[in-house]
């Protein structure tokens, strides 16, 4: 238990560590998508970027809305963090010291929560332009986990098992991006619908929300918020790895530099997107999740069990 807990507070430092990193990434990625140059002033080439920003956002005062529920004002980033830390728990490497069966049930669970945070934050607030915010995001999620649901549901019946270990060996011999690549598009869209991120972050609509449901907080409340998002974005970079890239790094030690070369390509993804498309409009959102995602998962899913129930057959 001893060398359980210490894997899992190592992991969360190294996650809030990749966190701070990767929003110097995106800031210079952004930059250079621009034709401009990203921070450049704090250390050598704005490596320490991320750390001055931290430090500056920790030790801003913090303000005390009169109008608002104070208590789930404050603990609704908390709650954020804590839920995306939480899926960390799922990490597969070659140095972890515990695997969990059921790893597919738990992530379903948590990432159902991560709605909470969202919503506790915009009533809790109380301002109009927050829970306009709030509500967005919620329904958004909402609509795009049952996306998420169903194509999890399709690894499920091809490995057969609950556990991320397991469906990862499945991708040894081909990656099921070849096999089912309109399924990991629709997943990797879904992703950037889940996580709130360009082109579909309505949550943070600054041209009609004045930024959405975190309009009203400030240095740390803001910071938890945020880090909260970028470890989201990074584990469905490393879950989608799992499920549709393949990677042995749970068999052998040397792996590991590739695995986290494909996590680290499809965060990127995420920068480029969001520097390439326009956002969307918020009608055209739900209608590609409920008229045009939705059907295809379901069809893709009734094709994959018949599938299954054919070969059990034979």
């Amino acid at each position: 238990m001893l060398m359980s807990f210490l894997s899992l507070v190592i992991s969360y430092i190294l996650v809030l560590l990749a966190v701070a990193f990767f929003t110097l990434l995106e800031r210079k990625g952004l930059g250079y998508f621009q034709v401009r140059k990203g921070p450049n002033k704090v250390g050598y080439e704005g490596i320490i970027q991320p750390l001055a920003d931290a430090l500056k956002l920790f030790c801003k005062e913090q303000t005390k809305l009169v109008t608002a529920n104070s208590i789930p004002y404050f603990i609704a980033p908390i709650v954020s963090l804590l839920l995306a830390l939480c899926l960390w728990g799922l990490y597969l490497s070659s140095y972890s010291v515990w695997f969990f069966s059921l790893s597919v049930l738990f992530f379903l669970s948590v990432s159902a929560f991560n709605v909470y945070g969202t919503l506790i934050a915009g009533w809790a607030s109380n301002s109009k332009y927050v829970l306009l915010g709030a509500l967005r995001a919620v329904a958004q999620t909402i609509s795009y986990e049952i996306s998420l649901a169903l194509i999890l549901l399709c690894c499920l019946c091809y490995s057969g098992k609950f556990s991320f270990m397991v469906i990862s060996q499945h991708n040894l011999l081909i990656w099921s991006c070849f096999l089912f690549f309109p399924i990991f598009c629709i997943w990797f869209t879904s992703c950037l619908a889940e996580t709130n991120r360009a082109p579909f972050d309505f949550a943070e609509g600054e041209s009609e929300l004045v930024s959405g449901f975190n309009i009203e907080y400030g240095s740390g409340g803001f910071a938890l918020i945020f880090m909260a998002e970028y470890a989201n974005i990074l584990f469905m970079s490393l879950l989608t790895t799992l499920l549709f890239l393949g990677t042995n790094s749970i068999l052998f030690f040397y792996s590991d530099l590739l695995f986290w070369l494909k996590v680290s390509t499809l965060a990127f993804l995420f920068i480029w997107v969001r520097a390439t498309f326009p956002r969307f409009r918020y009608d055209l959102l739900m209608s590609l999740t409920w008229k045009s995602f939705l059907p295809l998962a379901l069809l893709v899913l009734s094709l994959t069990f018949s599938g299954k129930f054919f070969i059990m057959i034979l």
